[in-house]
This record gives C-alpha cells, sequence and structure tokens, in this order.
C-alpha cells in the first residue's frame, strides 16, 4: 500500500514544482490536488467540514497547471486530481488537458473526478445543481469517447457535439486510472464505469464496510483510494493494510516552504 498526498496548492504555499520534488524524495508516492474554480460570497451551501470554509479554497491553483509543474520536476511521482469537479468543466477541453498532462507526466496521471458539494459554485458555470449527477454521467462518457476515438461524437441532453477530431490520445491505456469521490451514493457510477473509488473516511473501520458494499454493488474488486481525515500516525495507517487499497492519502496542511 502506498502512502501520498492530497492538499490544497495555492498562491500562499509551497510552490507545486518544490513540493513535488520534496514528496518524491521523501518516499511519497503520489501528489493529489484540490480544485474549486472559485467560492461565492453569498453562499448558501453549508461547508461540509462545519463552520466557514477555509481560506486555501478561495486561492487554489488550477490543479492541471500545478499537476504539470509538479510532474515536470519529478521523475516518478504519481499526480492526480483529487478531485476534479466535472459539472464545472467542458469536456472537450477536459479531454484534453488529462490527455495533455498524461503525456507531459510520461503516464503518470490519475484522473480523480466528483459531483461536487457545492451549490453555488456549480450553478455559476450553467449547471443546475439538481441534475449534476446526470451532467456528470454525460460529461464522462463523452470525454471517454473523445480519448478513444479518431473521430469522436456524443449526442446527449446535457453534452452534444459531431465528429471531432482531438489530439493527443492519452499515453495509458485505454486512458488514465478514472477514480471517482464522494459516497455510497456513487457506488452504482463507479461500477458502470469500472472505475475506482477516491474514499475520504477518518478510519479503517468506517471504510472498511464501505469497501464491501462497494464490490457487492460493482459484483468485482474496485481499487480504491483512501484519504485518511484522522490522524496520521503509523499505528492508524497500518489498519488500512488488510483492506487491499491502491494508495492511503494524507492530508498536508498548506503552508509556505518554510
Amino acid at each position: 500500500m502506498d502512502i501520498g498526498v492530497l492538499t490544497f496548492v495555492t498562491d500562499e504555499g509551497i510552490g507545486p514544482a518544490e513540493l513535488g520534488e520534496a514528496l518524491e524524495q521523501r518516499g511519497f508516492s503520489s501528489m493529489f490536488l484540490a480544485e474549486h474554480s472559485h467560492i461565492p460570497v453569498n453562499a448558501k451551501t453549508p461547508y461540509p467540514g462545519g463552520g466557514p470554509i477555509p481560506r486555501k479554497y478561495y486561492r487554489t491553483l488550477d490543479p492541471f497547471v500545478a499537476l504539470t509543474a509538479a510532474a515536470v520536476a519529478t521523475e516518478k511521482l504519481i499526480v492526480g486530481t483529487g478531485i476534479a469537479l466535472i459539472p464545472q468543466r467542458d469536456p472537450i477541453h477536459t479531454a484534453k488537458e488529462v490527455a495533455s498532462l498524461d503525456l507531459v507526466s510520461r503516464g503518470r496521471f490519475v484522473f480523480g473526478v466528483g459531483v461536487g458539494w457545492f451549490r453555488e459554485e456549480i450553478a455559476n458555470h450553467g449547471v443546475d445543481p439538481a441534475v449534476r449527477g446526470r451532467v456528470v454521467d454525460e460529461r464522462l462518457d463523452a470525454i471517454i469517447k473523445i480519448w478513444a476515438d479518431e473521430k469522436a461524437e456524443f449526442h446527449g441532453e446535457f453534452v452534444n457535439f459531431d465528429p471531432i477530431y482531438s489530439w493527443p490520445k492519452p499515453v495509458q491505456k485505454p486512458y488514465p486510472p478514472l477514480y471517482l469521490g464522494g459516497g455510497p451514493a456513487g457506488f452504482k457510477r463507479i461500477a458502470r464505469l469500472n472505475a475506482g473509488w477516491i474514499a475520504m473516511t477518518p478510519t479503517a473501520q468506517v471504510l472498511s464496510r464501505q469497501v464491501e458494499k462497494l464490490r457487492a454493488v460493482a459484483d468485482h474488486d474496485v481499487p480504491v483510494i483512501n484519504s485518511h481525515l484522522g490522524e496520521s500516525t503509523a499505528k492508524e495507517l497500518e489498519g488500512y493494510l488488510p483492506l487491499g487499497l491502491e494508495q492511503v492519502l494524507v492530508e498536508l496542511p498548506t503552508e509556505p516552504r518554510d
């Protein structure tokens, strides 16, 4: 089981290239970055962690730009989105960004995606938050077709385009590992896409029950990356070993280099 890092890279913290180098030197396997395009000023959606939205949410860099910097500065470090907010992303642009980063990183990119929780942020991108799950389904299907087909086309309720050419195609085949964030409500989507799951739990005990449910829904073994929310001691992390996880991600605070 590998140990990686989940963090917010902002204009007030250590830069992504230097952070990537430092993580690789210390033996971490990966760096996953969060995404928020903006934070609405007068939002009514409550912050899932309780209380006010942390400052780092307002200032996070675009993850694809930051991960590109980290990929160029490292040799083996896996770079990933944790998570890219698909209701806020144009599928044609996103397909190209993912394939480009997969090429630049020489096949070291993991595409973590999600539906998103911030209703006003989603609405500002022209998407009704009430149907964001259906939007995600269509956009992911369209993105996969762009990666797979020489002449890709898609016709749906929310995504519609006639045949297009789009290169580069991903280095990893058939495409970079796809992991969906969120809870049990997304298990059917994970099973349909034959994807992995980026979980977010405080203990191995909580995750164990959820993994059993996920694998029952999918009817096959599903790769799981867990974002550990609790205290990151060796004892806590060792509890995940029997679960057969791909990785555990520990949270790194957003701080300046020193």
